[in-house]
């Protein structure tokens, strides 16, 4: 962590003490954050022939309330036995991840997966709106069908235009800036232990975000239902 998350965390611990001061400790310490790559979008395969969704949010990646809006993606990361595949799904009011999958194969049934435990944890209502690019994973019959079973609302991105699902790409960028960039997978099996680490135990409950107030995803999911009944 930078400074500034360092100081809101010593505060929360109870410990006083302003960001020029643990910025000046941490430099005589020779301390620095972990640098993130710059952000730079990738374009996703829409060559197929399945129908495709409007563009409902337009850049506005803000929700009213939790289980409004959810944005997913998939990326891959390296192995030594090959690649996987991430699918994540992530809640635009909290920006937590409410569902993840991870396969050796780019076929629909993760995306599928990470969809079934993302309304398994979260139980959404209908009207729930479900963001992502163009890709075959979430275009396909069976991935439509299943949003349509719990009447949620499809939405896709501009063909080609990453930016138009920034709130996912973000995510993979600090993703990978934070661990994948830092470490050697042998396989699937110690992929899915990190992985795991990194998104129930780190990101969504101990990661300060900016963008939060410096709360954790889970912080700012609870302080907003204390402040706001949803």
């Amino acid at each position: 962590m930078g400074s500034p998350k360092i100081t809101k965390e010593l505060n929360d611990r109870g410990i006083q003490v302003s960001k020029n001061r643990v910025a000046r400790r941490m430099k005589e310490a020779g301390l620095r954050s972990i640098v993130r790559r710059k952000y730079r979008p990738t374009t996703t395969d829409s060559k197929h022939t399945h129908p495709v969704a409007d563009n409902l949010l337009q850049r506005d990646f803000t929700a009213s309330g939790p289980n409004k809006v959810w944005v997913s993606d998939i990326t891959y990361v390296r192995t030594e036995g090959g690649w996987v595949y991430l699918t994540v799904i992530l809640d635009l009011f909290s920006r937590m991840v409410v569902g993840w999958a991870l396969s050796s194969s780019l076929a629909s049934e993760m995306v599928l997966t990470a969809l079934q435990r993302a309304i398994r944890t979260r139980r959404p209502g209908s009207g729930l709106i479900f963001h992502s690019d163009r890709g075959v994973q979430y275009a396909c019959e069976d991935f439509r069908r299943a949003l349509e079973r719990h009447h949620f609302i499809q939405s896709m991105s501009r063909k080609g235009d990453c930016w138009d699902n920034a709130v996912a790409e973000s995510f993979f960028g600090i993703l990978k800036s934070e661990l994948v960039h830092h470490e050697r997978f042998k396989g699937p099996q110690d992929t899915l232990k990190a992985i795991f680490e990194y998104i129930e135990v780190f990101y969504n409950r101990k990661r300060k975000h900016s963008t939060l107030g410096y709360q954790t995803p889970v912080q700012y999911e609870q302080y907003m239902k204390s402040a706001v009944c949803f």
